[in-house]
């Protein structure tokens, strides 16, 4: 009897050790956002404006990632991805720049949102497409680095 005392008593004291324990989706976040350090690239869960026309159901914070520009960049832009492949600003406008929209193109289903600014080129990601998703991702950054 003791014995089966001794062991609840011991499975009392570890099963809240066993929540402490990252689930399988979150290890596989934790990868991909250290598989991008190693790549150079910098992540932060940014709070989002999403704009009204937006059909998918978006988080207000997301994943960003993003690459500090050099000086002397003045260019900027701002797409969002309504469909996978179709990209429009804030106007519903589809991307006119050929080039551009050849590279937006090149980006997995899963991202949300590109920007340029004078200082820093960011994606936001659903991180959905793993590890093939990043090196997408990283050689989109890198092409306005």
């Amino acid at each position: 009897m003791t014995t089966w005392i001794v062991l609840a008593l011991l499975f009392c004291v570890l099963s809240p050790l066993a929540m402490l324990m990252p689930s399988r989706r979150l290890r596989g976040r934790m990868d991909v956002r250290m598989q991008a350090r190693q790549f150079g690239l910098a992540m932060n869960l940014s709070q989002q404006q999403w704009p009204h026309w937006m059909q998918r159901g978006q988080a207000a914070t997301c994943p960003q990632y993003h690459l500090a520009r050099r000086r002397g960049h003045q260019d900027s832009w701002c797409y969002w991805q309504v469909e996978p492949g179709k990209w429009c600003n804030q106007w519903r406008e589809p991307c006119a720049d050929s080039e551009l929209a050849q590279r937006l193109a090149s980006l997995p289903a899963d991202v949300y949102k590109a920007e340029l600014s004078p200082q820093m080129v960011a994606v936001c990601w659903g991180e959905q497409a793993k590890g093939q998703g990043l090196e997408a991702i990283r050689d989109f950054l890198k092409s306005y680095f």
